[in-house]
């Protein structure tokens, strides 16, 4: 019986089917040929032969707000270690007793000048650029050693709270069962403690306890020198359950990975499967909840300095210093209005950071383009084409 009357194989009847062409020229990759407004548009080409630590980076330096954040803070560092030194290191600033004293020149008003193009007589710095308190201290040389302070508590306190925070959330997510339950509910005890009540608390016992117990003046002496890095710890110690609790989050939702049962399967160890393969995979969180953690541990301890529980002379600190002077803020205002410079532009410095780093670790906040960048963008892609 003749086949003439069946119809035709569907690929007869369809033909080939035609491949897709670039409008920019070259291979198609996917998301080249993708329309509308979603965040998925041209991702493959962005991020073509990238490793995640490339990725990462690309990202984080496109965000306007986190490269000027990061250029500030460097900034900021500098000017504080290269002045005042550190250690045994002498900076350049000739001021480097800050707690000397001596005679107020012109009312103790900063000798700094603004340039001709602002409307001052000429950029000049003078011997007391940020002015000179009551007994004739060196402004500038204070505010200096009060930034390095604010920042060695900052990193200090990071550094605490991200080892226990990491430590807890880790082990709670990953055994889970009774381990989970009584590091979370020891978690939610640490949360319910008011941190600023506590903070003081623990400040005050740093200062006042030694002298109590009849400790020697050496051991006094080495308490009050150490006392930021003292502050530092203990306000680590109370500050790392909501970082414990986002590891924890992280780590149960790993857990149930394809790659964690396969390295069971093989025979890895608790410690190797939670440090070589669950961990990496958690950076992310880990690094920008600890970046914001630390850009609130600069307001807290600028609160504790202020209300006279924290950092002490002969240590200087920021909030030390808005404490100290508030009582001149009518008289010599500069003395106040430049540790609160600082201490912001430290805090929203790091804020910016942390936005960065959050919005370069997770793609799902990539902001999306405006409508009139998109018709810009299809006229290019137009354009291109007709070429």
């Amino acid at each position: 019986m003749s086949n003439d009357n069946y119809p035709p194989e569907e690929e007869e009847l369809q033909g080939p089917v035609p491949e897709p062409e670039n409008p920019l020229g070259g291979p198609v990759a996917d998301g080249d040929l993708a329309v509308g407004r979603g965040e998925g548009v041209g991702q493959a080409q962005e991020v073509q032969g990238l490793t995640q630590g490339q990725i990462v980076f690309a990202r984080f330096v496109r965000h306007r707000g986190a490269m000027a954040g990061l250029i500030i803070l460097v900034l900021i560092a500098l000017l504080a270690i290269t002045s005042m030194g550190i250690g045994p290191i002498r900076g350049w600033w000739k001021y480097q007793d800050y707690l000397a004293s001596g005679t107020p020149v012109n009312g103790g008003a900063p000798t700094m000048t603004l340039p001709q193009w602002l409307g001052g007589p000429g950029f000049a710095i003078g011997d007391h650029p940020f002015g000179q308190d009551s007994l004739g201290s060196d402004n500038f040389a204070l505010v200096m050693k009060g930034v390095q302070t604010s920042l060695f508590v900052m990193v200090i306190l990071g550094l605490v709270a991200l080892i226990i925070g990491v430590v807890v959330g880790a082990l709670a997510g990953y055994y889970r069962g009774t381990v989970d339950t009584f590091l979370m509910r020891f978690t939610d005890l640490v949360i319910t403690l008011p941190v600023i009540v506590l903070g003081a608390v623990l400040g005050r016992l740093v200062n006042t306890l030694p002298i109590k117990l009849g400790a020697t003046q050496q051991t006094i002496d080495a308490l009050t020198n150490n006392m930021p890095a003292l502050l530092a710890i203990a306000l680590g110690m109370i500050l790392w359950p909501s970082l414990a609790r986002l590891v924890r989050g992280e780590f149960l939702t790993l857990r149930e990975r394809e790659f964690v049962d396969s390295a069971r399967v093989a025979g890895a160890s608790d410690w190797r499967i939670i440090t070589k393969h669950m961990l990496p995979n958690s950076i992310g969180v880990i690094i920008v909840n600890t970046t914001l953690l630390m850009s609130a541990a600069v307001v807290l301890e600028t609160a504790l300095s202020f209300l006279g529980f924290g950092i002490n002379r002969p240590n200087i600190s920021l909030g030390f210093l808005i404490n100290t002077y508030q009582g001149a803020f009518a008289t010599r205002p500069w003395l106040f209005w430049w540790p609160g410079l600082f201490i912001i532009l430290i805090a929203l410095s790091v804020n910016f950071i942390g936005d960065g780093l959050r919005d370069a670790f997770d793609p799902r906040t990539r902001k999306i383009p405006s409508q009139r960048k998109m018709d810009k963008a299809a006229v290019q892609l137009e354009k291109e084409a007709v070429k």
